[in-house]
């Protein structure tokens, strides 16, 4: 996609939705049939442990993929390993409604989470394919928007399509998207990793690039960070059932007292983010964005240890949290991408796959250990808050000297 026009503002803008779109598949196809799991668990007899496991499953998959994604791609070029992954993705959403039983649907759910990766992996590899550092953020901040965007608008349409058509309307209309997508893709994509710029696909060649990536101290430090921060915000969509249905007594119509804070909160620290490129050093924007996701943090757990949880100020905390998450989350993603300038696409991988495994986690063990107490799910928002602060701060420290 090395165009004369690249950095005309039209194809900026078409090209981060399309990445955008693709970004945005992953926590899709996590979050949209969440508000369907009481229907799907009756209709097909599964336990409440079966259940999660279909969510387990896809996440565990989607984490373990992320290790060869961009790898793949940095062999055989960007644009094949995503529009590939796309055609998996759909097939398996279409499984995914045809299932009869919970053990078919774990295993459609394995096989989205098996080609999901792809797009988020390999679409940040071909921002830093194309732009400098102060575009490239530009651009990853608009990327990480529709990123941001999926968790919090994915159970609003998961909600309403399970009202008005039952479950498995969810799924066909994920392979509806993924059959869009694979179109937009195959037509719209083009090539941004030159044939003289791949890396061999020899299973030696692999080693010495994984080694020579996860190995990195820096490297291993922002990928946590990007991780834990994040997740801090997740383990709130992810525990969306309980934490409005049991604990602020609202029903699913209802859901958008949590994510229309976290759509905000996200869409202003996007747009903080994009401002900050070219003004402000990466250091002082990973210091502001800590700051909010700081203050927001310690504000949960105060309130949430003073008063029982009711409205608005139990989810006015989420709208700060996520903007500074939404502000960060570009730097990170690039500062690490920068460590490795020749393999961006593994580099991608492997960050992915660290922050996968730690959604893995949070929607495993973490979650269901404390969405039953809104003080425990506060307490687990600082922890992990404060985790990737303090994995920031072993990195920037490591710079300096």
């Amino acid at each position: 996609m090395i165009a004369p026009d690249r950095h005309a503002r039209s194809f900026r803008i078409a090209f981060a939705a399309l990445l955008g779109s693709l970004a945005m598949l992953g926590p899709f196809a996590v979050d949209t049939y969440l508000p369907a799991f009481g229907g799907m668990q009756a209709a097909l007899g599964a336990s409440p442990l079966q259940m999660q496991q279909t969510l387990s499953a896809y996440l565990l998959a989607f984490g373990v993929m992320f290790l060869f994604h961009g790898a793949i791609s940095d062999s055989f070029g960007r644009k094949p390993v995503i529009v590939v992954s796309l055609v998996v993705f759909t097939l398996a959403s279409v499984g995914a409604a045809l299932a009869t039983s919970v053990q078919a649907l774990i295993l459609w759910r394995m096989a989205q989470g098996i080609s999901t990766g792809a797009g988020i992996v390999v679409g940040r590899a071909m921002i830093r394919d194309l732009y400098g550092e102060d575009d490239a953020q530009r651009l990853m901040s608009m990327v990480t928007l529709f990123f941001g965007l999926a968790p919090v608008v994915a159970p609003i349409v998961g909600g309403l399509l399970f009202e008005a058509f039952g479950w498995q309307s969810i799924f066909w209309f994920l392979a509806a998207v993924g059959l869009v997508l694979v179109v937009a893709g195959a037509r719209l994509l083009r090539e941004t990793l030159p044939e003289e710029h791949r890396h061999s696909f020899h299973p030696r060649a692999l080693m010495i690039g994984y080694r020579e990536v996860g190995a990195s101290r820096p490297f291993l430090l922002l990928s946590l960070a990007m991780g834990f921060n994040f997740n801090a915000f997740f383990l709130y969509i992810l525990s969306a059932p309980m934490f409005l249905s049991t604990h602020l007594k609202l029903a699913p119509t209802e859901y958008s007292w949590l994510f229309i804070p976290s759509i905000a909160g996200i869409l202003v620290g996007s747009q903080l983010s994009g401002r900050a490129a070219g003004r402000l050093s990466r250091a002082q924007t990973l210091r502001r964005a800590y700051t909010f996701m700081g203050a927001s943090a310690v504000a949960n757990l105060a309130y949430s240890l003073a008063f029982p949880p009711s409205l608005p100020w139990a989810v006015m905390p989420i709208f700060f949290y996520a903007l500074g998450s939404a502000m960060a989350m570009p730097t990170i993603s690039l500062t690490t991408l920068d460590l490795f300038p020749t393999r961006r696409g593994m580099a991608a991988s492997l960050q992915g796959f660290v922050s996968g495994m730690i959604n893995t986690v949070t929607a495993g063990v973490i979650a269901p250990a404390v969405f039953h107490d809104t003080r425990w799910m506060a307490a687990a928002m600082a922890a992990m808050m404060l985790t990737g602060f303090v994995c920031w701060r072993m990195y920037y420290a490591g710079t300096r000297h």
